[in-house]
């Protein structure tokens, strides 16, 4: 099968003849369902001159162009994230997108696991930072909930001021 007869299943937004603006449209959407729209409406508030480039970067290539893609689902691409960034010790990210985990429909006891597993594969040391930062995340979503009985584990992402796909 050609990419013109199998493209929408294997290319997600970036089809040929799509415009940048509809791969961006296309991945801003996905960035809204995944991290929430507090959290890229604070990023998006933030950009200036010199940042601009970059917001506009991450919403057409890594929002548009891979997390459209119907490969993975968002859970496995959401886990694949998560070990990255403990193999990588981007701990400011990992609190980020352990709450997009959860957004994306991975349970406590399934993020758990991922990390468990990066013990062994990226290291015990990184891994442990790794639970230190899910337990805390884990704590202010519970008192969040507490504060609020009607928030369940919708999240927003008011700690987060930087961003990363």
């Amino acid at each position: 099968m050609t990419v013109e007869e199998n493209g929408a299943e294997r290319n997600g937004a970036v089809q040929p003849g799509a415009s940048a603006q509809e791969i961006y449209d296309a991945g801003m959407a996905v960035r809204r369902e995944v991290l929430g729209d507090a959290h890229v409406d604070r990023a998006n508030g933030a950009k200036d001159a010199f940042t601009e480039d970059y917001q506009d970067m991450i919403t057409r290539i890594a929002w548009g162009g891979i997390w459209t893609r119907p490969g993975l689902t968002r859970q496995m691409r959401s886990a694949v994230t998560l070990t990255a960034l403990v193999a990588h010790g981007h701990w400011e990210e990992l609190a980020m997108h352990i709450r997009a985990a959860l957004n994306n429909g991975l349970g406590r006891e399934e993020i758990k696991e991922i990390l468990l597993q990066t013990a062994i594969y990226c290291s015990v040391p990184s891994a442990n930072s790794a639970f230190k930062i899910a337990q805390k995340v884990f704590a202010d979503i519970d008192q969040a909930a507490e504060a609020e009985p009607h928030a369940a584990e919708q999240t927003t992402f008011d700690q987060e001021k930087e961003e990363t796909p």
